[in-house]
């Protein structure tokens, strides 16, 4: 029997295990295991602005604001829900101090992050409404033109030092993934090669 199949299909095999790897010793090792862990310090330096940590009793509204300084730019926010526990749910509004509403929003995991597009230098406030059943204690992030700030544009950043590690990682996967399936269609191509050849004698 041909051996290109299994061996093919053991390459791919390789390229997983070391994109695994890549990706596994690109993560800071200081890393908390505790659920307390800021999202904040894993990618540091990418945020202009971190809150401390804030306690919403259920059914407790929590409010913030944010102003912005550049304009026809993207304002990253991302609110983190420490210690997460199910059915943990928030309710965000976002307005300016004339009314205008930039969206509502519903959180229901421990993290989240969106951009919200600002025209022209404006002053958001954030209403946060605890919609769950327990307490929850929450931290604000924000980042103003995210893809222009030091994290991005610093090739040693702790943000840089982890993302091209996990970029390399994520494509010898999908290139593992696909020699892999090459190398076992190979292997059954050949199976069924020899069955048809043993018949024929």
């Amino acid at each position: 029997m041909k051996k290109r199949g299994p061996i093919t299909a053991f390459a791919g095999f390789t390229l997983i295990l070391i994109s695994l790897l890549i990706a596994i010793s690109s993560t800071p090792s200081d890393i908390s295991e505790d659920e307390s862990f800021l999202v904040s310090s894993l990618f540091e330096g990418m945020f202009d602005d971190v809150s401390e940590t804030f306690q919403i009793m259920p059914g407790g509204i929590f409010y913030t604001s944010y102003a912005t300084s550049l304009s026809d730019v993207p304002l990253l926010w991302g609110i983190q829900i420490i210690d997460y526990q199910y059915g943990d749910t928030l309710h965000i509004e976002i307005s300016n101090i004339f009314g205008h509403s930039y969206g509502e929003f519903i959180q229901n995991d421990s993290v989240l992050f969106t951009t919200t597009m600002i025209d022209q230098s404006d002053t958001l406030n954030f209403q946060i409404e605890n919609t769950g059943t327990g307490i929850i204690d929450i931290v604000v992030m924000f980042s103003e033109d995210p893809k222009n700030s030091d994290a991005f544009s610093n090739p040693n950043s702790p943000v840089m030092n982890m993302l091209l590690p996990l970029i390399i990682s994520g494509f010898l996967i999908i290139l593992g993934i696909v020699i892999l399936l090459i190398g076992t269609t190979l292997t059954i191509l050949d199976l069924k090669n020899k069955l048809d050849s043993n018949r024929n004698y």
